[in-house]
């Protein structure tokens, strides 16, 4: 007990750390988000014409982005979900950096009626590390 009284903080602070690392693994499927892999999102790309929806600003999407990528930045989605109206029926895979956008766009665009939205994983980070190209 009197270990638990002097480490209060320490204990505190390891307690947080595993419930954001806890969030981190199941809050995606909690908020209803589908998440994909590099290689899933290749497949629903080549074979189901999905749109490549990249929600990072400008100079991220410059320095590199996926082949016919459509470039909305997150803080501008919700205003310019007029555009992706025409993709309403068929998948979407999106992506940012790391994967950390990206899951807060899909649950924007499942409010918005879009079901077929997918997250990449990892983002454009895991697309590259799969060897996938990017485009700058």
């Amino acid at each position: 007990m009197q270990f638990m009284q002097d480490n209060i903080w320490m204990i505190l602070v390891a307690v947080s750390s595993g419930l954001l690392l806890l969030w981190s693994f199941i809050g995606n499927s909690i908020r209803g988000v589908k998440e994909v892999s590099s290689a899933a999102a290749l497949q629903l790309i080549n074979y189901k014409n999905a749109l490549v929806l990249d929600v990072r600003e400008a100079g991220e999407f410059n320095a590199g982005h996926v082949l016919n990528a459509k470039q909305i930045p997150l803080g501008k989605l919700d205003e310019s979900i007029g555009e992706l109206e025409r993709y309403r029926t068929q998948p979407i895979v999106v992506m940012d950096s790391s994967g950390l956008r990206s899951s807060a766009a899909c649950v924007l665009l499942n409010k918005h009626g879009f079901e077929l939205a997918y997250n990449l994983v990892g983002g454009v980070s895991a697309w590259q590390k799969a060897g996938l190209p990017l485009k700058k």
